[in-house]
């Protein structure tokens, strides 16, 4: 897991080499110029889901997790929580090979604040539950990077 600012997310080239493709493309291009639904940057290999939805308390939040890419979120109106957990804490309850989903239960271990400017990448060691409300529910726009990492 990473947590840091837009402006510092230069600081994470070099780490693999998708997630270098998917740097320059945030660092050259306006969230803004998103989309509804998937954007291609790199086929497969990197592409962004732009969507919206209303935040809801943690109990009502669920755990998902990637085996095969990392997310790279970004929050582009309101506000929300992410709780990041090691996957080896939690308990798989399903997992769909087609569209890289792993469901699963567990604590949440931290709690990150998620606004405009902040970036959390989450790797396939990183269950995450998104969606959590900050003061009660709210709108959040959102564009989450797909990074291919295996």
């Amino acid at each position: 897991m990473i947590y840091t600012d837009m402006n510092n997310l230069e600081h994470y080239r070099g780490m693999a080499p998708h997630l270098d493709t998917a740097i320059d493309f945030l660092k050259s291009h306006a969230l803004t110029e998103l989309k509804a639904g998937r954007n291609d940057v790199d086929g497969e290999n990197v592409f962004i889901n732009r969507f919206g939805y209303e935040t809801m308390a943690e109990e009502a939040a669920a755990f998902e997790a990637h085996e095969f890419y990392a997310d790279i979120h970004l929050v582009l109106s309101g506000q929300e929580w992410i709780g990041v957990t090691d996957m080896e804490k939690m308990t798989v309850t399903a997992i769909d090979k087609v569209t890289d989903s792993v469901d699963c239960d567990g604590p949440v271990e931290n709690r990150l604040y998620m606004a405009p400017g902040k970036v959390l990448i989450v790797l396939p060691e990183d269950a995450h539950k998104v969606k959590i409300a900050v003061d009660g529910p709210e709108r959040v726009e959102k564009a989450v990077v797909k990074v291919q990492m295996k």
